[in-house]
């Protein structure tokens, strides 16, 4: 499966597709309002099938949800239901039920088999209308589904979804295994001995983003002023989001061109954002492996986690003894058994490599006895 996202020329036809989106999120609200009804009277869940045929009941006598097409709609059901599904699952971890949404904040509606026809260059056919998009690359292979988007800006998004198989191209490999560890201060060091300083966009546009905030907090409700410093608001975060995934990507593309096999730890992003928050969501550590994942599949490369709970930074890569306690401002500790000085994320990078390599096979975590002489 491979996702390709186009961006659709602005024009006055476009308002078709937006009330679409709203029709959509009307629809939404409303199965939401019968899940709820459903189980205060009878104390069960309501069955995605019933849902679907009372939807397409209603759908006949509401000219304004016809709008949006059958199968639309019975993906809306389905993700609702998948939804509850993954309630009923994970509940003592925190998930929530789906909840009511903004009408004008629903954000897409899918399209599968039927509802779009692709008419060449960069037309195609939604429903009964022709819309342009922006053609950056062609879409090859069976199109399995069709997603229209709408952007907090207001800008139209096609995201299809292509079932193609890629021919397998010449890959390039190095022959090396690398350990890397996160850290706050360094985003990434490498058991190489290399280091890489994330940028910190959002720290970097932070009084833009204020500046921008209090604007829009000071605009009349309601008023077309206000609209216009949501819009300006927006704008600053999506450019430092465009920015950050620019680098992400930039930085994966390097990474697998340097390694073949990646070795990182497995990290609890929730408890890290408890205690230092908007650091580590500016640092973004999981979208990064998300592209860095995606980047090593394509290249026949390796990304390797170990376990959340190995001690890489406490045991000394020289000898393997492990030092306990090791508070987190301790930055640089001499190992007592041999006397080597480690560096906290130096020495936790190369203990990552070195229980990463012994997962695939490529090596021992275990410690090579010293030589005595008698």
């Amino acid at each position: 499966m491979k996702t390709l996202k186009f961006k659709l020329y602005s024009h006055k036809r476009n308002k078709y597709l937006k009330a679409s989106i709203n029709a959509a999120g009307v629809i939404y609200n409303h199965c939401i309002a019968l899940h709820k009804r459903y189980y205060r009277r009878w104390g069960k869940h309501l069955n995605c099938a019933k849902l679907q045929a009372h939807i397409a009941k209603l759908r006949k006598r509401k000219e304004f949800w016809q709008s949006v097409g059958s199968q639309a709609v019975q993906d809306i059901c389905q993700r609702i239901e998948k939804a509850y599904q993954l309630f009923f699952k994970h509940h003592k971890k925190g998930v929530r039920p789906p909840n009511f949404k903004k009408v004008k904040k629903y954000k897409s509606f899918t399209l599968k088999q039927a509802g779009y026809k692709f008419l060449g260059g960069n037309r195609v056919k939604i429903g009964s209308r022709v819309y342009q998009y922006w053609n950056s690359t062609e879409v090859e292979g069976k199109v399995k589904t069709l997603t229209i988007k709408r952007t907090p800006l207001g800008e139209l998004f096609l995201v299809v979804v292509v079932d193609s198989i890629d021919e397998p191209g010449i890959r390039l490999t190095t022959g090396k295994i690398a350990g890397f560890d996160f850290g706050l201060k360094t985003f990434l060091t490498c058991s190489d001995g290399t280091t890489i300083v994330s940028p910190q966009f959002f720290k970097q546009s932070l009084n833009v983003i204020k500046k921008a905030n209090r604007h829009h907090s000071q605009k009349l409700k309601g008023s077309s002023n206000r609209e216009r410093a949501r819009k300006n608001l927006v704008r600053a975060h999506e450019d430092i989001s465009n920015r950050r995934t620019d680098w992400f990507w930039k930085l994966a593309l390097s990474l697998t061109n340097r390694f073949d096999v990646l070795c990182f730890e497995t990290l609890n992003l929730k408890g890290m954002k408890r205690l230092w928050g908007r650091k580590i969501s500016d640092l973004a550590f999981q979208d990064f492996l998300n592209i860095l994942e995606w980047i090593a599949k394509k290249k026949g490369k390796l990304v390797v986690y170990i376990d959340q709970w190995y001690p890489s930074s406490k045991t000394c890569s020289c000898c393997g003894h492990v030092i306990d306690p090791l508070d987190l401002s301790v930055r640089e500790w001499r190992c007592p058994s041999c006397q080597s000085i480690n560096g906290r994320d130096d020495n936790a990078s190369k203990n990552i490599q070195s229980v990463g390599a012994s997962m695939v096979g490529l090596g021992n975590v275990r410690q090579a006895m010293p030589a005595i002489a008698v």
